[in-house]
């Protein structure tokens, strides 16, 4: 009896320990260590590339050939690779083309994205399943290169930077993630808006979209990296004066082609080899600036259209 009224509280302990989350539960000490070491590890290989890149790109000749072509921390920081980068030149062209080509085509895409969506979710929308079920079709079978080229061509969208958005207007996963929100909005809004006398662009405008924001500016955010990344597309379908951001980097950062090629006179000012780390850094900071802005919409928008799609 006195042994049962003993291990009753630690049966009782025992079983609420076992009813604890695992996150919730008292890590042993060399679990905890390990846990330890290996976010040290995770944190050091993510942040040692980039402030190498970081560093390298402000820093000066003698200082990169004393630290074998790479600086994580300069003693004497110059802007020199930034100051030759925005004075005009080869890299600077490809910087407008490469905003052009993100604002023009993230407007673009979201616009025809919004409306397709949009009439999708209509139920008396004359062929609506076709439509849908051809977008979902893209999503399973590819064309491929040599298709895509040779539409390209015909279309007489070579060396246009038109081929770099018209091809990729519209992805069918982002229209599905819009299709799944909108129909998920309260219809009653809609109805009511209908008895109103309100049309259907009207609705579109004045309830369905303001209540839209966070999955737009989600996608919105998808489309711009796509456009700003877009490297491929450009070494298929333009020439080298026209190359956008992406295949300037992939030239003289990747490659290691000297910057003396084809660029202004005062590209020469810098190291090469801070040019190149400045031109990763001006590649990265448009998406870096923007991401933070966007995360909160991640599971309110994206989250919620593609679990109740």
């Amino acid at each position: 009896m006195a042994n049962n009224v003993v291990d009753r509280p630690l049966r009782w302990r025992n079983s609420k320990r076992s009813e604890r989350p695992t996150w919730m539960e008292k890590p042993h000490p060399v679990s905890l260590i390990f846990k330890l070491l290996a976010i040290a590890l995770i944190i050091f290989l993510t942040l040692y590339p980039m402030l190498a890149v970081l560093g390298t790109s402000f820093s000066g000749q003698a200082e990169i050939a004393q630290n074998n072509g790479l600086v994580l921390f300069p003693l004497h920081p110059t802007f020199d690779a930034y100051q030759t980068i925005f004075s005009g030149g080869v890299v600077t062209s490809a910087l407008l083309r490469s905003l052009l080509i993100t604002i023009v085509g993230t407007a673009a895409s979201l616009a025809i994205t919004v409306a397709m969506a949009y009439g999708l979710t209509r139920r008396d929308l004359v062929g609506g399943k076709f439509f849908l079920t051809a977008a979902l079709f893209t999503m399973l079978f590819s064309a491929g290169i040599i298709p895509n080229f040779l539409v390209v061509k015909e279309l007489g969208l070579l060396n246009n930077y038109a081929a770099l958005i018209l091809p990729v207007m519209i992805s069918a996963f982002n229209l599905i993630v819009i299709r799944s929100f909108f129909q998920n909005l309260p219809q009653e809004l809609i109805e009511a808006a209908r008895i109103d006398g309100v049309g259907d662009f009207g609705i579109l405008i004045r309830i369905v979209l303001p209540l839209s924001k966070g999955v737009l500016a989600v996608i919105g955010l998808f489309y711009a990296v796509n456009y700003w990344n877009a490297f491929f597309s450009a070494m298929l379908y333009l020439d080298a004066d026209q190359w956008p951001l992406p295949m300037i980097l992939r030239q003289y950062a990747l490659l290691g082609q000297p910057m003396t090629d084809g660029a202004n006179t005062a590209e020469i000012a810098a190291p090469s080899q801070a040019i190149q780390m400045a031109v990763v850094v001006i590649s990265l900071i448009p998406i870096v600036l923007v991401f933070p802005f966007l995360q909160r919409y991640f599971t309110k928008g994206v989250l919620t259209g593609a679990v109740k799609g």
